[in-house]
């Protein structure tokens, strides 16, 4: 390596490791799926996640478990009721699984062993008024300078986005769901 690389610092393999917060929120179809495809890409250069499902219990069998489960260095925590929790209704228990996501969100990142986090559906859970936006923004703030962090979920707080270092909103332009299709099995869930 030459003396002008090294004072550029263009080798970026030399350079610490960054990590930044990245929100994806939005009406619209894709949120988990765009943190899962980050998943994957990560895993695929033997980065270390660990991600956190806030609503999706026992109840709900995705195929993004099955596959990420066989993947190495991805560990999955799963949290949430095995009915669908509706804003406004007393959640209660919802409430208590969402505040065990967060913890285990929390010491998954402080831990040192996850390159990546993900917390799936936390913007929900702050929206449901399941868990305080300022627990999430401690936990943005106290992280380790290399963790990357993902939030999903619609209704990302104001606070969240102006925390995060790129937010994505997915916007419902269509969706089959308004003529009457359901969700499909290996596609939409």
């Amino acid at each position: 390596m030459t003396d002008a690389a090294i004072a550029d610092n263009s080798d970026v393999s030399l350079q610490p490791r960054t990590g930044l917060v990245t929100v994806f929120t939005g009406d619209g179809k894709g949120k988990t799926t765009a943190a899962i495809g980050m998943v994957v890409r990560a895993a695929g250069y033997g980065l270390r996640v660990g991600i956190v499902f806030f609503f999706k219990g026992k109840m709900f069998s995705q195929g993004e478990v099955k596959a990420l489960g066989s993947l190495s260095g991805v560990d999955i925590c799963n949290f949430g009721v095995d009915n669908w929790v509706k804003k406004g209704d007393d959640n209660s228990a919802a409430a208590e699984q969402a505040q065990q996501a967060l913890a285990t969100s929390a010491k998954m990142i402080k831990s040192g062993l996850y390159d990546l986090v993900v917390m799936d559906e936390v913007n929900s859970a702050v929206d449901f008024g399941l868990i305080d936006v300022q627990d999430i923004l401690d936990i943005l703030h106290a992280r380790p300078a290399e963790v990357d962090i993902i939030l999903t979920g619609r209704n990302a707080h104001q606070k969240v986005i102006e925390a995060s270092d790129i937010t994505t909103e997915m916007k419902c332009v269509k969706h089959a769901f308004e003529r009457g299709i359901k969700a499909r099995q290996g596609i939409d869930y």
